[in-house]
């Protein structure tokens, strides 16, 4: 008899205490794998440590201060770092976490306009508190279990929408028109103009070939190629940024490297918090409601995207669970904690995680590469903008295709399920915001299914936060019959 190890045994039997701290073999990955899917993570969040500092740095707050540039890329690339690696080692889940782009516009277009930076960021901070409680005390799973199978679905295939749909529009391949009707178009005047946009479609044509014929590390070889393909590009023709009045520059960042690669951090806004609000300045029920608005989009658009990521990590149960829940709810929570308190807004999970799990992430393990790469970040933040947008979107795309193919679990001949879905998995793209179509579809389906004849199917939390989303989304008229400004 042969005494050779079976396949079924290299999978399930740990080698290491890294292996079975992991859960690495057992989730039939490697370690080799891991640490691909963790570096295509990074590359395809690498963008943050770039876009959050345009975003937060770019709005003064009520008392006409603004953050400081680079203090907000180090803020955002070592809270990235630390949560991503607490998370992964917490939770053994391969989800990434950043600021999240959604809280960090309405940090910084709405809530400073009513106060200072300082003092938004100690709202962030409340509002990860809030979260943490919810967490810990399981009304957060509670909130989290009343939610229907079809629905979890929705939000994984609608989240995968929302995916491709950044990567279109970080690619220039999708535009806006400035006109009424249509709203958005292809590229400019209705035709693919840009050199980076032609790059873009390279890029996202070879890696869909690559990951069609399951070559191993398919996205990263095709990130790789299409960035050094850009670079190339950018050596010959220097075609610069768009934001210089070039409009076949790159969108975001440049893909060379100028000056020295290596930078010290400034960690100057670490702990510039103000929790001493001016009521006098801001009323009561603003700040109530700024926290609403953030606990909500927070809350639900972490929950969904988790859910996504489990499901496409083929982690989650046929109820939408997946390891270590309520311990990912809590850190998440503590995320926001952290990102407020380094003035980098609330950090959270990433769903361009779904590009790592897609390489083959299935554990925390790819978390931690994920996170070391953003701490080496804040010293090589040169090296980290050298990946053009353009070259990321293509992996996003990919990612968003993989996450429609969920949509097959659903039976779509009910109406009253159908409806919800649809407005699910649609108003996300479309709005821009994953809560905004969790909301959209919560709120359809209590009415649809209760009018139906089918509210026995209504679980009482989902009644609770489906009234609470209507107070979401009507939070305009709310705060001007309060005269919030």
């Amino acid at each position: 008899m042969s005494t050779a190890p079976s396949l079924t045994a290299s999978k399930t039997e740990p080698a290491s205490a890294l292996d079975r701290f992991f859960e690495i073999s057992k989730r039939g990955s490697t370690l080799g794998t891991e640490i691909r899917g963790g570096l295509v993570t990074f590359v395809t969040m690498a963008y943050i440590v770039i876009l959050n500092p345009i975003i937060l740095s770019g709005s003064a707050d009520v008392a006409g201060n603004s953050l400081d540039f680079s203090a907000v890329g180090a803020a955002t690339a070592l809270t990235a770092g630390i949560m991503t690696i607490l998370f992964g080692v917490i939770t053994r889940l391969p989800f990434g976490f950043a600021a999240g782009l959604g809280i960090n516009a309405f940090v910084a277009f709405s809530v400073v306009g009513q106060v200072t930076w300082p003092e938004a960021m100690a709202l962030v901070m409340i509002n990860g508190v809030v979260i943490v409680l919810l967490a810990v005390t399981g009304l957060r799973k509670m909130i989290f279990d009343a939610v229907p199978f079809q629905l979890k679905i929705a939000i994984t295939v609608g989240i995968g929408l929302f995916i491709a749909f950044i990567g279109f529009v970080n690619s220039g391949f999708v535009t806006a028109t400035g006109s009424a009707s249509p709203p958005v178009g292809l590229g400019v005047g209705g035709s693919v103009a840009t050199v980076p946009t032609v790059l873009f479609i390279v890029t996202l044509i070879v890696t869909g070939i690559l990951v069609a014929r399951k070559v191993k590390g398919g996205l990263l070889i095709g990130l790789v190629s299409g960035t050094v393909l850009a670079v190339i590009v950018e050596a010959i023709w220097h075609l610069g940024a768009a934001a210089d009045g070039n409009a076949g520059g790159w969108g975001l960042t440049v893909p060379e490297l100028s000056g020295a690669p290596f930078s010290l951090p400034d960690l100057s806004l670490v702990g510039a918090v103000d929790f001493g609000f001016d009521l006098s300045k801001v009323s009561l029920v603003a700040i109530v409601m700024i926290v609403f608005t953030l606990v909500f989009s927070n809350f639900f658009d972490a929950m969904g995207t988790m859910t996504g990521l489990a499901k496409e990590a083929d982690l989650a149960d046929e109820k939408g669970d997946f390891p270590r829940i309520k311990s990912a709810l809590v850190v998440e929570g503590v995320g926001a904690i952290v990102g407020g308190g380094t003035s980098s807004s609330s950090s959270t999970v990433f769903i361009e995680s779904g590009a790592g799990i897609g390489e083959g992430a299935r554990t925390g393990f790819a978390n931690v590469i994920t996170g070391a790469m953003f701490l080496l970040a804040m010293f090589l933040t040169p090296l980290t903008s050298i990946v053009p947008t353009e070259i990321a979107a293509a992996a996003l795309v990919i990612v968003g295709a993989m996450m429609m193919a969920q949509i097959k679990y659903i039976d779509l001949t009910d109406f009253s399920v159908l409806l919800p879905v649809f407005l699910t998995v649609t108003v996300m793209p479309l709005t821009y915001s994953i809560a905004n179509g969790i909301g959209a579809g919560f709120v359809s389906w209590v009415l649809v299914q209760a009018l139906s004849g089918k509210a026995k199917r209504i679980s009482p939390l989902l009644w609770i936060v489906a009234a609470g989303f209507v107070l979401f989304f009507a939070r305009g008229p709310i705060e001007a019959l309060f005269g919030v400004a």
